[in-house]
């Protein structure tokens, strides 16, 4: 038989009882409950020098009921402070898990945790506002979400028939990023101007660069990545691929001056530039969206570039993009 919990009604009944002091067992039988449950009812709700008083015992077992099942996150005092100060530093929850146990080995905590840990201090999953007492840390999230939501495709491209290479035809092994020189390249814009960014990543250490432009047009995208990548040996720059955006019609520019072969991605299919599009997020933590480029020195690029190539990853060991890209050109000389 399900069981089922007790009524203010039979509350009331056991006080009643006790004030005729009646005993557990003839409680049960009155209630047709349990003496076990009877007993335990009158010893949870009955303070030292005190009555057992029904209506208080109903809303405590009513406060109990809605918080079952929830678990205290971050109960550390040093884990909290660690993922406080981490998250205050400008690092991921996933990175402070990785780093956390790297410096610490007794000590571990996932991101998952440290991300519920965050939107657990607002209201409604982040819909409402802030509990009393609490700090909004979703702050210092590189996306910066006010709640948590499913990921969507970037719409509103201009699209153009590229002549180039498909995704389709670029060989397995660049997909397992076991090669450097393979990179992918896209734009960051603004709504406020025609000034932009052109930012390139190389797929297996994710090193970055960061290139201002003074539009969208394909001749300043393709004078940005010519100059970042042809400083590079060829073995560095083997490879190039974008997205169907107009600012790529110059691709055969690429090609012949780089001697790099450019594929092409699918139409809003940004997941086949996967390490592009997170990067483009991790900038937007530095230039958020409504910023208008015109007013970003260069000065403030190149640190935005040097911070993110000089954060570890998990994928690299927690190791850098800068420290992996050092260490990989090394072994090719």
């Amino acid at each position: 038989m399900k069981y089922q919990h007790l009524s203010v009604r039979e509350r009331e009944k056991i006080q009643e009882m006790l004030w005729n002091k009646e005993s557990v067992r003839a409680i049960a039988r009155e209630l047709e409950r349990s003496p076990s449950s009877i007993s335990r009812e009158i010893t949870r709700n009955i303070p030292l020098q005190r009555k057992y008083t029904p209506r208080l015992a109903h809303e405590k077992a009513l406060k109990q009921r809605k918080n079952r099942g929830r678990k205290l996150r971050l109960k550390s005092g040093f884990v909290r402070r660690y993922v406080v100060s981490g998250l205050k530093a400008g690092l991921s929850p996933e990175q402070i898990a990785g780093r956390l146990h790297l410096e610490y080995p007794s000590e571990s905590i996932s991101h998952e945790a440290i991300y519920q840990y965050i939107y657990s201090q607002v209201y409604r999953g982040g819909h409402g506002y802030m509990k009393p007492g609490y700090h909004d840390l979703r702050q210092y999230l590189k996306r910066r979400h006010r709640r948590r939501t499913k990921k969507g495709m970037r719409k509103g491209q201009r699209i153009f028939s590229a002549k180039g290479i498909s995704i389709d035809m670029r060989p397995e092994h660049i997909e397992q990023r076991k090669e450097i020189g393979h990179w992918e390249g896209d734009s960051v814009v603004s709504r406020k101007s025609k000034v932009g960014l052109n930012t390139l990543v190389e797929r297996k250490t994710g090193l970055v660069f960061i290139s201002k432009i003074k539009n969208g047009t394909s001749h300043e995208t393709t004078s940005a990545v010519v100059h970042r990548l042809n400083i590079l040996p060829c073995k560095l720059r083997r490879t190039l691929t974008v997205d169907n955006g107009s600012e790529n019609a110059g691709y055969k520019e690429i090609t012949d001056t780089l001697n790099a072969v450019v594929y092409f991605a699918h139409p809003y299919s940004s997941w086949e530039r996967g390490s592009n599009e997170n990067t483009n997020g991790l900038i937007r933590w530095y230039f958020p969206k409504g910023t208008d480029f015109a007013n970003v020195t260069d000065e403030q690029i190149t640190m935005v570039e040097y911070m993110l190539n000089n954060r570890p990853r998990k994928r690299l060991g927690w190791k850098t993009p800068l420290e992996v890209f050092n260490e990989s050109v090394a072994l090719t000389d």
